[in-house]
């Protein structure tokens, strides 16, 4: 594994050692290797996402219908 030492002003340090001490995480690198980690996830989400938006493949244009009807799920309580 390689090494990497970075500079932080005290009030993002004191940040990260209160994420540690709070998110369960063993070290400051741990907690840095996870937000890394995320912001992979995140760009290749958004990388996706990206090229769905330009594909042709599928491409069906929705109505007013379509949006009123997820509203309509996303507004139903769940039911148990």
């Amino acid at each position: 594994m390689s090494t990497m030492n970075i500079s932080l002003p005290e009030t993002l340090k004191s940040f990260v050692d209160k994420q540690v001490s709070q998110g369960g995480y063993g070290t400051s690198s741990e907690y840095v290797r996870e937000l890394i980690r995320k912001d992979q996830d995140r760009l290749r989400l958004r990388n996706l996402l990206l090229a769905g938006a330009e594909s042709e493949l599928g491409a069906t244009p929705f109505s007013s219908n379509y949006f009123d009807s997820l509203r309509l799920r996303v507004s139903r309580p769940k039911k148990r």
